[in-house]
């Protein structure tokens, strides 16, 4: 079980580092990244390997118009902090439709 099912979130944290990043290198907008948050199913995964400096967590979910992505995310004062968001891979969207 990630860590991240512990985490009280409160709100979403979209600084101007992170604002445009995943439009401009995935075409995928905040609102899809937050709205991937409040649809089921939706598993989370702790990312060890990035987690060197703060708790880092994969979430495979979809969209409200049904685009399934991967999305990266750490949590800073209650506030989920999106790192980055694509659309799935092959790997990932076998796992997520099980």
């Amino acid at each position: 079980m990630s860590k991240y099912n512990k985490v009280k979130i409160l709100s979403f944290d979209w600084d101007e580092g992170n604002k445009y990043k995943n439009v401009k290198n995935h075409s995928v907008s905040n609102k899809e990244c937050e709205e991937l948050f409040f649809n089921k199913p939706i598993f989370f995964f702790n990312d060890i390997k990035h987690s060197k400096i703060e708790d880092r967590f994969l979430a495979l979910g979809k969209t409200n118009d049904g685009r399934l992505l991967t999305i990266v995310f750490t949590v800073r004062n209650e506030k989920l902090r999106v790192i980055s968001a694509r659309d799935m891979n092959k790997k990932e969207r076998s796992s997520y439709e099980r």
